[in-house]
């Protein structure tokens, strides 16, 4: 039995992938903001483990972790969750930049090294949900897409230092997702919002689960998932 650590199982990509995990009977530990939240992920994913941490304030998740039992094994560390906040360069501020960065970036990085023994120890798999706007920025994008800019290097940089390790690593690049998020880009985008012309979760939880599933002669690196119609 597999031992996931799994950031954003609260909804979209990240609940789907959870839901995937825990029907096959995998172990799931699951990150929450604060106690509330992990509380009420507890209670939708019976029997999964949770951690507690703001991943908008990564200098505190080492200490946040410090306080609490981690799994003795990870078989695989899922980046999932991610923010978003649109606007032109002129109008962004140091505050709009710092939150992308330190929750799509930097504590993805963090969780990382916090994690890393016991990745190398189960020769596991590190998986970062990036994004289209991490290939491409686009106008309004900028402080979202530097963010995620910034995790595919993160994700190439770790798997030249990892592979001796045994460590695989994977970003996946899905194209406009149906989700919270994507409801909210479209709010501000000032556009409607039709959940039935983007991606389902569901199908880019297909595409996660075969690269944590592939036999360990073969490692997906990077793999881009777009709307299909």
């Amino acid at each position: 039995m597999a031992t996931h650590v799994i950031t954003g199982a609260g909804s979209g990509i990240g609940a789907a992938v959870a839901r995937r995990l825990h029907a096959r009977g995998d172990e799931i530990v699951l990150h929450a903001r604060d106690a509330g939240r992990a509380k009420e992920l507890a209670a939708e994913f019976p029997g999964a483990r949770t951690l507690v941490g703001d991943l908008s304030e990564p200098d505190r998740l080492s200490w946040a972790l410090s306080h609490q039992t981690l799994p003795d094994r990870v078989d695989s560390l899922l980046h999932i969750a991610g923010v978003v906040d649109l606007g032109p360069v002129g109008d962004l501020t140091p505050k709009t930049w710092r939150h992308q960065l330190n929750v799509n970036l930097v504590a993805p990085a963090e969780l990382t090294r916090l994690f890393l023994p016991q990745l190398r120890a189960a020769r596991g798999h590190v998986l970062f949900v990036n994004s289209g706007a991490g290939l491409n920025a686009h106008a309004g994008w900028s402080a979202y897409a530097a963010s995620k800019h910034g995790l595919k290097a993160l994700a190439d940089s770790l798997r030249h230092e990892e592979h001796a390790n045994g460590v695989r690593v994977t970003s996946v690049y899905p194209g406009r997702t149906a989700s919270p998020m994507q409801a909210k880009v479209h709010q501000q985008e000032g556009k409607d919002y039709d959940p039935s012309r983007w991606i389902d979760p569901e199908s880019v939880a297909t595409t996660i689960v075969m690269a944590l599933d592939l036999p360990r002669d073969a490692e997906v690196n990077d793999l881009t998932v777009r709307p299909g119609w």
